[in-house]
């Protein structure tokens, strides 16, 4: 006998613990919504496995992947659905609101944007998710819709269902008395546990370069925001002259030099004010000649990303000379 892969899990929530919810309606969103996403994807599941890539259309592989990974969303949102009840909606632990007060200001203002976006949904159906992003060590409340995915890497740490079968048979078209009463019954306990586990998550993996290990870098937004409040700088465009010499435009403020020909243009340089390096892409020529000058006794840093990350972000640029 064949084990399904996908297994129902039980109910995190107490239905009868809940203020303003009652357990009819969380048994029923139990059973039949996620209970029969979790039905269907193990019927998916068992035709894709009967499936031969060699021979089947590629057209109807693709909808049944599309479907099965709309299912196995369905499943995991209802899930996160009902492990965010439980609690008393009111009372944040330390650790919790803390994080929600650095990201959003406070608590209150989280609340009133959580609840904002459940009303931008009304007309279409969706879910309302405070997610983790790793990549930027921040929570951010969202919508996600059949238009509007989720983020990709994020971890979401608690879920709002807006879709009617969540509330209709209890409220009616009153989405916002539903709305109201789940805020009343969050589990921030539960939350917090989640989100001590998303901030354990690491981000994506940065650019490594090793061998310039240790040369202390800029990134193209700190350099603009320097170059914005008037410190002095000085900007060296090393772009290699094969490059250069095809470039239409350059960092405003910055000057081109040959990167084989530092001991040339070196003596031009003042030791008083930072200098801040550049190739095409912040590889290797940027990276380079800030080393040289570094061992020459300068506060030489390269930037990040190089030209096109400069670029990328809009900062100013002059036609290159």
């Amino acid at each position: 006998m064949t084990t399904s892969p996908y297994r129902i899990v039980p109910l995190h929530c107490r239905p009868w613990t809940l203020n303003g919810i009652s357990p009819r309606l969380i048994e029923s969103h139990y059973e039949h919504v996620y209970g029969g996403a979790i039905r269907r994807l193990n019927a998916l599941d068992a035709d894709l496995s009967a499936l031969d890539a060699r021979s089947a259309k590629l057209r109807d592989m693709a909808r049944l992947r599309q479907e099965q990974a709309d299912l196995v969303n369905t499943t995991l949102l209802h899930e996160l659905y009902f492990a965010s009840l439980g609690g008393d909606g009111r009372a944040l632990p330390e650790i919790i609101a803390g994080a929600i007060a650095r990201d959003f200001g406070s608590d209150l203002r989280w609340r009133d944007e959580f609840i904002a976006l459940t009303a931008a949904l009304e007309g279409t159906s969706g879910w309302v998710l405070l997610t983790y992003v790793p990549r930027d060590r921040r929570l951010i409340n969202h919508v996600v819709t059949a238009a509007l995915p989720g983020i990709a890497g994020g971890a979401p740490i608690l879920a709002l269902d807006m879709y009617e079968h969540a509330y209709a048979m209890e409220y009616g078209h009153n989405a916002t008395a539903y709305v109201a009463a789940f805020m009343r019954n969050i589990d921030w306990r539960a939350v917090e546990a989640r989100y001590q586990d998303a901030i354990a998550m690491r981000p994506p993996r940065a650019l490594e370069q090793p061998e310039f290990g240790d040369l202390p870098s800029i990134a193209p937004e700190e350099l603009l925001a320097k170059l914005r409040s008037g410190e002095k700088l000085q900007v060296i465009d090393a772009r290699p002259r094969h490059y250069s010499a095809k470039a239409q435009d350059m960092v405003a403020g910055a000057v081109w030099r040959d990167p084989e020909r530092i001991d040339e243009w070196i003596e031009t340089l003042s030791k008083d004010e930072p200098v801040v390096t550049f190739c095409v892409y912040g590889f290797h020529i940027g990276c380079q000649v800030a080393i040289a000058l570094r061992q020459a006794g300068f506060d030489a840093r390269y930037m990040t990303g190089g030209h096109f990350a400069w670029k990328a972000i809009k900062g100013p640029v002059q036609p290159f000379e």
